[in-house]
């Protein structure tokens, strides 16, 4: 089963495709040219957004594994520019010359919205108002609606394997309320899910992925050393970035970390 991976040198990317690799997958991978990648068994040059550079890259694949994104820029017509036209030239492609493939697309539990009611669910309305997220469900969209085997993976806040993402944290979410928690998940479990996916597990589902419990910021924070100001004002907004895995869990998703407390105890961050 030869597996197309695009976004395999960012921050999920490089932890997964090990994993794949050592579960017995031939990972083909999308780079741009200068760039090189030692885990890939087929490393082939191309860019999501020259579609003329596609039809090799995804012809012969049996899946398609999409995590390249761009998020953390204030340049919001790179965000629109990546997340929606380059999947819209990658679906293209697919549909050109691998329309048996199934196709995989990473996501954000951040399309919910602020003032959900209560823990986002999949078939919430959602209307994110930031670039990425609102870029994210417009791609979500094009998939949904492109005739292909498809599946959309929603994560949560992802850690582990020493990416530093945890460590990061705070500098993030300085204005949030302490006991405002969020969903995440760790590397390990991102893979046990694409795997599922790649079995057909969650075909035709948008699916929301994360650990056993969320986790309040206060205590992420404080795991990394850093210590947030303390408050005893009520909560705004208490289930934003918190997702509800009724239907991950349904369809025989199981997180072997736990949570961030786990991980931590157990080296695993």
């Amino acid at each position: 089963m030869t597996v197309l991976i695009t976004g395999a040198t960012g921050l999920v990317g490089v932890r997964l495709l090990p994993r794949l690799a050592e579960a017995g997958f031939l990972c083909r991978v999308l780079l741009r040219a200068g760039t090189v990648c030692a885990e890939a068994t087929e490393a082939v040059t191309g860019d999501i957004l020259e579609p003329s550079s596609l039809i090799d890259v995804v012809r012969g694949v049996s899946a398609i594994v999409h995590l390249a994104a761009v998020f953390r820029t204030q340049d919001t017509d790179l965000i629109w520019k990546s997340n929606l036209h380059g999947t819209r030239n990658l679906i293209a492609a697919v549909k050109a010359h691998a329309p048996g493939a199934r196709f995989i697309m990473s996501s954000t539990s951040h399309v919910y919205n602020k003032d959900n009611p209560h823990p986002g669910r999949e078939d919430d309305p959602v209307n994110p108002q930031h670039a990425y997220p609102a870029s994210k469900v417009a791609a979500e969209k094009e998939l949904r609606e492109s005739g292909l085997n498809w599946s959309i993976l929603r994560f949560p806040f992802v850690y582990g394997d020493g990416d530093g993402h945890l460590e990061s944290l705070p500098k993030h979410v300085s204005t949030w309320h302490p006991a405002h928690r969020m969903s995440t998940i760790h590397h390990r479990d991102i893979a046990q899910a694409v795997m599922l996916a790649l079995e057909g597990a969650f075909d035709r589902h948008v699916v929301n992925l994360a650990d056993e419990a969320p986790t309040s910021i206060y205590e992420l924070a404080g795991m990394v050393g850093s210590r947030l100001d303390s408050s005893s004002e009520p909560l705004a907004n208490p289930w934003y970035v918190h997702v509800d895995t009724s239907l991950a869990r349904s369809l025989g998703f199981r997180p072997s970390v736990g949570t961030v407390c786990q991980a931590w105890q157990e080296g695993l961050s």
